[in-house]
C-alpha cells in the first residue's frame, strides 16, 4: 500500500531516513511511501538459498565480494530502495557501521512480494537500470521463473540482456564467475 507523502508533496530520501524510524519496514518510490508487508516464508526461503549457495561458492573463492540483506539504496532525490539481496565486488563493501549506499549495488535482487511486486517490475527496474546496477533478478516466486537483466558490458548504457529462467535451468552470473543456481533446488523442487 503507497501512502502519500505529507500535503501530496513528493517526499525526498533525505526526508525518509529522516523518518525511516517511525516507518521502519518501507521504502521510497518516486517520493511516495510504500510499507513493505512481512515477507512470506517462500520469500524467505528463497532469500536464504540464494545466500547459503553465494557462501558456498564464496568459502572455495575467497575475494568474490560480498552479498547481503539490508541496506539502502538512495537513487536520485526521491527514491529509496531496499533490495532483498544485492551482491558488490569486494573494493565496494559497506564499512561496518554503514548501512547506505552511496553507489547502488552491482548486483540487485528483488523476490516477488505482494506488496512491492508491481515496483519491482516497472519503476525500480528502470531506475535501477539508470543508475548503472550491472545486473537485476527479479525472482518471480508465484511462477517459479528469474527474470535477469544485465549489461553485456561495463559500459553498456542499458540492460542489453534480458534472459527469462525456469526451474529447469542454471542461473550464472559474469559478475561473480563459478557462482551457479540450479534454480529447481532454489524453487524448492
Amino acid at each position: 500500500m503507497a501512502l502519500a507523502a505529507r500535503d501530496h508533496k513528493k517526499m525526498t530520501a533525505e526526508e525518509f531516513f529522516a523518518t525511516t524510524d517511525e516507518q521502519p519496514r518501507a521504502q521510497l518510490i518516486d517520493g511516495e511511501l510504500v510499507v513493505v508487508n512481512s515477507p512470506a516464508a517462500r520469500h524467505n526461503r528463497v532469500i536464504n538459498r540464494l545466500l547459503r549457495l553465494y557462501w558456498s561458492h564464496a568459502d572455495s573463492h575467497p575475494g568474490c565480494g560480498e552479498v547481503g540483506t539490508s541496506g539502502d539504496v538512495a537513487i536520485g532525490e526521491h527514491n529509496v530502495f531496499v533490495p532483498d539481496l544485492w551482491w558488490v565486488p569486494d573494493e565496494r563493501r559497506l564499512a561496518d557501521d554503514e548501512s547506505r549506499f552511496a553507489t547502488p549495488p552491482s548486483l540487485v535482487v528483488e523476490v516477488r512480494s505482494p506488496s512491492t511486486w508491481r515496483f519491482d517490475v516497472g519503476p525500480k527496474l528502470r531506475l535501477y537500470e539508470a543508475a548503472g546496477v550491472a545486473e537485476v533478478w527479479l525472482v518471480d516466486t508465484a511462477a517459479d521463473v528469474v527474470l535477469a537483466y544485465r549489461r553485456s558490458r561495463a559500459d553498456a548504457p542499458t540492460f542489453d540482456v534480458a534472459l527469462e529462467l525456469t526451474g529447469d535451468d542454471t542461473l550464472t552470473t559474469p559478475l561473480v564467475p563459478g557462482w551457479s543456481i540450479d534454480l529447481g533446488a532454489l524453487f524448492g523442487r
